[in-house]
């Protein structure tokens, strides 16, 4: 056995409400495990970083770069990624208002710019357009939608203040 097999070990996560057992190295990063593992494509890789914002998904509620976060470090965390945002087949508010305002172009940037706002708005359900800016200043986008994701945000937050009680 080489050096590399002994350091596999099984590690049960917890992945857009699914308890998912992975053998792998508990030092790969979340981001990888999550794409090459459990097929699932929502994070990106972007810079390997953590600073570009790309690979965000929410842990334990809150915004994280799982391109930068050993796998091994997440028993007992919720993991959810834009994959899990969607709920019996209709999109998540946030997914549809980006969706409404078009910012998408090239739409590399998406995953980070919708996983970030639905965490902003958890936890400031009204935010003003600076905390908008400040909220999603470390998402990168060289496309220059930035317009466009303001007024997804922006509408993403009117849906959500707009929803019954129980609703996605």
């Amino acid at each position: 056995m080489t050096h590399a097999a002994c350091s596999l070990k099984n590690i049960t996560l917890s992945v857009n409400g699914v308890l998912r057992d992975v053998i792998v190295d508990p030092d790969a990063s979340l981001m990888m495990v999550l794409r090459n593992d459990l097929s699932l494509n929502g994070p990106k890789y972007g810079c390997g970083l953590g600073q570009c914002g790309a690979c965000t998904v929410l842990v334990s509620g809150v915004a994280a770069r799982s391109c930068v976060i050993p796998v091994g470090k997440l028993a007992g965390r919720d993991v959810l990624t834009l994959e899990g945002l969607a709920h019996d087949g209709m999109l998540h508010p946030v997914q549809q208002a980006f969706i409404e305002a078009q910012a998408a172009q090239c739409g590399y940037c998406l995953n980070g710019m919708i996983m970030m706002t639905v965490s902003l708005l958890r936890h400031n359900p009204s935010p003003g357009e600076s905390e908008i800016r400040d909220a999603l200043s470390g998402n990168l986008c060289r496309c220059g939608t930035h317009i466009e994701i303001i007024a997804a945000v922006k509408q993403a937050a009117i849906l959500l203040a707009s929803r019954t009680p129980g609703e996605i």
